[in-house]
């Protein structure tokens, strides 16, 4: 088996989590927060060099106002707030999503840790924030009809995904015994595998990570042809 070097989480169950203990859904989100500080610290110390985290959907929307307000807010405080920590532990911020809809201080703070945490090298966390399956493909093909392209293939959509370079997810994990991929990386999980675990989000931590790690080990990735 190849080396794990790009991991997805959809992180679920912070409401479910907050829920248990009579606490607001919020409770959970910021609970969520910790558990993906914990995770990154995981992925580090397990050499895995890219980790993508579902964070908010496009169909998010639905949810009621006062949690999606909440939401943003924690995208536009406490992930700029965390760039210190972050520049201490070599993370490199990317932004995943469609920024078009999204509150201009949310995209401004989002920018702002995305440029500054360029130079650092330990590992890349992608934030997939209002970021939909569906509409990264039909962003990219957009984008090469207004070019003038009139035959596209795969190669050519991937190369305007909002960041061609990070390489395809090798292994997609949900936490809180949900098994679907929600809309998630649906172009580049053609080849990915799939983990699914019953721990809630907000429980998750390094040893979490060590488990999905050994797990993934223990799969054949055939690609199509033979083992």
């Amino acid at each position: 088996m190849a080396d794990l070097v790009h991991l997805a989480i959809i992180m679920d169950g912070n409401g479910r989590w907050a829920k248990a203990r009579f606490l607001p859904r919020t409770a959970g989100h910021l609970e969520g927060l910790k558990a993906l500080k914990r995770c990154i610290s995981g992925c580090i110390s397990e050499g895995i060099r890219y980790l993508t985290v579902y964070c908010f959907s496009t169909e998010n929307w639905k949810r009621p106002p006062d949690e999606v307000k909440y939401l943003m807010a924690l995208f536009t405080n406490k992930i700029y707030g965390e760039i210190k920590t972050l520049n201490s532990l070599g993370v490199s911020v990317r932004l995943l999503g469609n920024t078009s809809n999204l509150p201009p201080e949310a995209v401004k703070n989002l920018k702002k840790a995305e440029e500054e945490t360029k130079d650092n090298d330990k590992i890349t966390l992608q934030l997939a924030i209002n970021y939909g399956g569906y509409d990264e493909i039909e962003r990219a093909v957009n984008s090469l009809i207004r070019d003038g392209y009139k035959e596209i293939d795969a190669s050519l959509i991937r190369s305007r995904f909002d960041n061609p370079d990070i390489p395809p997810v090798d292994f997609i994990v949900r936490s809180a015994g949900e098994m679907r991929l929600s809309n998630f990386l649906l172009f580049d999980s053609a080849y990915a595998e799939l983990g699914f675990y019953d721990k809630l989000f907000p429980d998750w931590d390094e040893q979490m990570i060590h488990q999905i790690k050994e797990d993934y080990y223990k799969r054949i990735r055939k690609f199509g042809g033979l083992a």
